[in-house]
């Protein structure tokens, strides 16, 4: 569905992660089926394999120096993370907690509002080449009501929700938390830099 939720951690030791883990489970609209993973040692150790292991969710990893394998969260590292909550260091709990507000604030615009496309298969051109096909733009919101794994009380708590929402607010929000975020954060990154 392409549905993105973000999370903010103090560090990446184990406790911080389950936290998180924790955090996103009861955040998202619909059951978790699997986690995949890259090979940090944030995520593969005992807590968190146990921590899927009690849910039944299917745990995997990318290769070992396979950086392709997680091409689809790099993509979102780099126009969602990067685009919306900059390069600068945020290590105080003040920080972190507007950072947590920006992040759920984007995550309604990406998932609600923000249509993408989604590959569906190649095709060949009048010279011979393959091309890539792509399916209609669609939100994730709306990908993921058509494709009918949600309960119906999910899928009125997620429409309750879209109905709560107005993508000018939540841009004005985003605006005001990046505001925040740039006048705490960006001095002290600009003197990590400049040594």
């Amino acid at each position: 569905t392409g549905w993105t939720h973000l999370e903010v951690l103090r560090n990446n030791a184990r406790v911080h992660m389950i936290a998180a883990l924790e955090r996103l489970e009861a955040a998202l609209p619909f059951d978790i089926a699997g986690l995949d993973c890259d090979n940090g040692s944030e995520f593969i150790n005992d807590q968190v394999i146990t921590w899927a292991g009690e849910r039944k969710i299917f745990f995997t990893r990318s290769r070992p120096y396979k950086k392709n394998d997680q091409a689809v969260v790099e993509s979102k590292n780099n126009h969602i993370v990067r685009k919306y909550g900059f390069y600068y260091r945020y290590d105080t709990a003040e920080e972190r907690d507007v950072l947590a507000k920006l992040w759920q604030v984007v995550g309604w615009k990406m998932n609600f509002f923000t249509p993408t496309k989604k590959p569906v298969g190649w095709s060949v051109d009048g010279q011979g080449r393959r091309r890539r096909v792509y399916d209609a733009p669609k939100t994730p919101f709306q990908r993921l009501l058509e494709a009918g794994v949600l309960s119906h009380t999910q899928e009125r708590m997620l429409r309750a929700q879209y109905a709560k929402l107005n993508p000018v607010e939540l841009t004005r929000d985003i605006v005001r938390y990046q505001d925040m975020l740039i006048t705490k954060a960006r001095w002290k990154t600009e003197v990590l830099t400049a040594e």
